[in-house]
């Protein structure tokens, strides 16, 4: 079945604006503790799972790099890597989790390094070509259909030499029957793959299961995640993957994986 008339820019802009409204874990600002120890050189943020990136993904030294936060709002990454030294720009396409990252912003002096930009991770036409050193893009890319657009977007907007950070689901976790995984720790396959929640079930059988103003996922295949980065251009230079912090699935798989590419320069 497929619900053809679902756009899923816009249904998941207005999900994840109530996400906001809602106390979502990715929605949670970072405290002015925090930013204050960033300035300082004592940070870290975060690709996949709870884990901190590895530092030696990203420059040495931040000060003065262009870094996009690729479908990266919530007051979370941007404002740290902003008080680290950098200039950041935070892309999103839910005006609340961008809101997320002004607020912080506005209340740490960090308003002259972070600006926020509204619109779809496939379409960085508000950016010129070769306009930042490092893209940061953390598990988000399960919210939109196709994947090509944002690694070419990501290929575009680098400068060369320039690194991605990327992270993603593992395409495995929508193998198992979502309700049994979260009601009972059941892990009971029902699903093939590719998978998306609107091929999978109509609208209606979407709002009992998920609720109606849940987000659409989609599931995508590690061709279309590492192979599209590498399609795109990219040169692969770090692999990493990490379990989910509370899933019942977390003892037998990993939930996450996260890429670092090179624009070649």
């Amino acid at each position: 079945m497929q619900d053809s008339d679902v756009d899923p820019v816009a249904h998941n802009r207005v999900a994840w604006d109530k996400y906001v409204q809602e106390g979502n874990e990715w929605s949670t600002p970072v405290s002015s503790e925090e930013v204050e120890r960033a300035r300082t050189g004592d940070w870290s943020v975060v690709l996949v799972g709870h884990e901190p990136v590895d530092r030696s993904w990203l420059p040495a030294d931040l000060t003065g790099k262009d870094v996009l936060c690729l479908a990266s709002g919530g007051g979370q990454q941007g404002p740290i890597l902003a008080a680290a030294g950098a200039r950041v720009t935070v892309f999103d396409n839910s005006p609340g989790q961008l809101g997320q990252d002004q607020l912080v912003a506005a209340r740490d002096g960090l308003e002259l390094r972070l600006r926020t930009v509204l619109g779809d991770m496939r379409d960085l036409g508000a950016f010129g070509d070769a306009t930042f050193d490092v893209v940061f893009h953390p598990v988000s890319n399960l919210f939109v259909p196709d994947l090509a657009p944002v690694w070419r977007e990501c290929f575009r907007v680098l400068r060369p030499g320039g690194t991605l950070l990327a992270g993603f689901l593992n395409p495995d976790v929508y193998l198992f029957d979502h309700e049994a995984l979260d009601e009972r720790g059941e892990l009971i396959v029902v699903h093939k793959l590719p998978y998306s929640d609107v091929t999978q079930y109509s609208a209606e059988e979407r709002a009992t299961k998920f609720g109606a103003d849940a987000a659409l996922e989609y599931s995508h295949t590690l061709t279309g995640q590492i192979g599209g980065q590498l399609a795109a251009g990219f040169l692969l230079t770090g692999f990493a993957e990490a379990p989910h912090q509370s899933d019942a699935s977390a003892p037998y798989l990993s939930h996450y994986f996260a890429t670092r590419a090179v624009k070649p320069g």
